[in-house]
């Protein structure tokens, strides 16, 4: 019955692709009927809070850009890349990783995104370079991050072999900052450029994106806007890195739980999504942004596109995984025993399924510990859980695909051809062999 359902699940994902837009997130609802009602399967559930702040983050990204904000930071970006725009493909990724890396969640990067696709266009640089590795480097940023909930799961997995949380970085870090370069490398030259790719050509041609226009001089109050805007939504990311990085700054509240009182302090995705309604709210009342450009613009459309998708698919991933937890995670664990390399390819795999760092080293790594593998081992192991780019489902590879408008940022014919497979297998194969060098080392 797994593999029936796993051709299903894999079926409707092809289907979806190929209709685009909202297609996925609606097809997959066909696939959660069949799942449920038929297959009797789990109801899983959609991931509610990355939901919540992908809305939250859109909506606030919506009301810089009717401010003038997006055209204004557009402006600068295309000053600074007049010499070297090519550069963008080096420079995005590693923005991605590091502010990944502080804040501790993966979802900061729907911040990054669409700005990385409007510097792309006006520089006349095919937007899949950066899209596509700047969403590898947000995977490696968080696995990096010692704020992470990945990093922290390992921690807790790892301390019974007396291993510290600075033990672990200094083989992370290196590794993936290693691996995010060799990953851009990978993409340096892909494709061509837009003034001769046919797609984005036809595109253009049929009026789904507009050809890059020059931008607006801003003056007086549209520029004090645009300002006040632009600082005002990257401040309160400034904002977000450093409650990340000391959680003890973020506010906590009393609750009584079976009659005794308990001190909850609110979690970073809760925290992300208050702070950027706020900042929405901020922007429309200081800096004058317009309701309802907000809602028209590109930001908003690509974004509820983005969330349609992940709504579905998500869900329809959670519903086949709970379904086949106890096949799936038995048969990789019978397959890793006295295969010690095959660990890595188990983590991998079960990342893939779960759409989770976090709950792949929870789920697999005590495996590892329980069959004897060594602690630099599994540290070095770590970075395969980085395989959620493998099926183009998971939330960050849909977002980079709708906010790229050229349509060079895509999912392939035949499913697993997506520009995210080649940067992403690049990446985590080369963290992974990079950690283990170091790990001989140390």
């Amino acid at each position: 019955m797994l593999w029936v359902e796993l051709v299903i699940f894999l079926t409707i994902i092809v289907i979806g692709a190929r209709i685009g837009g909202i297609g996925m997130g609606t097809i997959a609802g066909i696939g959660l009927v069949i799942f449920i009602f038929i297959f009797r399967m789990p109801v899983g559930g959609p991931p509610v809070i990355v939901l919540g702040m992908i809305l939250a983050v859109i909506t606030a990204l919506s009301t810089m850009q009717a401010a003038g904000g997006l055209d204004y930071l557009v402006g600068i970006a295309e000053k600074v890349m007049k010499k070297r725009p090519q550069n963008i493909t080096f420079v995005a990724p590693l923005v991605t990783y590091l502010l990944i890396f502080a804040s501790g969640t993966q979802h900061v990067i729907y911040a990054l995104l669409p700005v990385i696709s409007e510097i792309s266009i006006k520089a006349g640089i095919r937007p899949e370079r950066p899209m596509s590795i700047s969403v590898i480097a947000s995977s490696q940023g968080l696995i990096a991050s010692p704020i992470s909930a990945a990093t922290v799961a390992l921690l807790g997995v790892l301390v019974g072999l007396d291993i510290t949380l600075p033990q672990i970085l200094i083989v992370i870090i290196p590794s993936t900052l290693i691996a995010v370069l060799l990953g851009a490398l990978s993409v340096f030259w892909r494709g061509k450029e837009l003034s001769e790719d046919p797609v984005y050509q036809e595109r253009l041609a049929k009026g789904l994106v507009k050809p890059p226009e020059k931008l607006k001089k801003l003056e007086g109050k549209e520029l004090r806007n645009a300002k006040g805007s632009t600082f005002t939504f990257f401040g309160v990311i400034l904002l977000v890195v450093i409650i990340g990085m000391f959680p003890q700054l973020r506010p906590t509240h009393e609750m009584i739980v079976d009659g005794v009182s308990q001190i909850k302090r609110i979690d970073m995705g809760n925290a992300i999504i208050v702070l950027m309604l706020a900042t929405a709210g901020a922007i429309m009342i200081f800096f004058k942004a317009d309701a309802g450009k907000a809602i028209s613009g590109s930001i908003m459309k690509s974004g509820i596109i983005a969330l349609i998708s992940i709504l579905g698919i998500s869900w329809m991933g959670s519903s086949f995984f709970e379904g086949n937890r106890t096949v799936i995670v038995e048969g990789i664990s019978k397959l890793i025993e006295g295969h010690l390399w095959i660990f890595a390819l188990g983590l991998f795999v079960l990342s893939i399924l779960l759409f989770s760092q976090a709950a792949t080293v929870v789920t697999l790594m005590p495996v590892g510990v329980a069959l004897g593998i060594s602690a630099p081992l599994l540290i070095a192991f770590y970075p395969a859980v980085n395989g959620l780019f493998f099926l183009p489902t998971y939330g960050t590879v849909i977002a980079a695909v709708n906010f790229d408008q050229t349509g060079t940022t895509k999912i392939g014919k035949y499913l697993l051809n997506h520009s995210f497979m080649r940067p992403g297998l690049v990446a985590t194969a080369s963290a992974v062999i990079i950690a283990l060098i170091i790990t001989s080392f140390l």
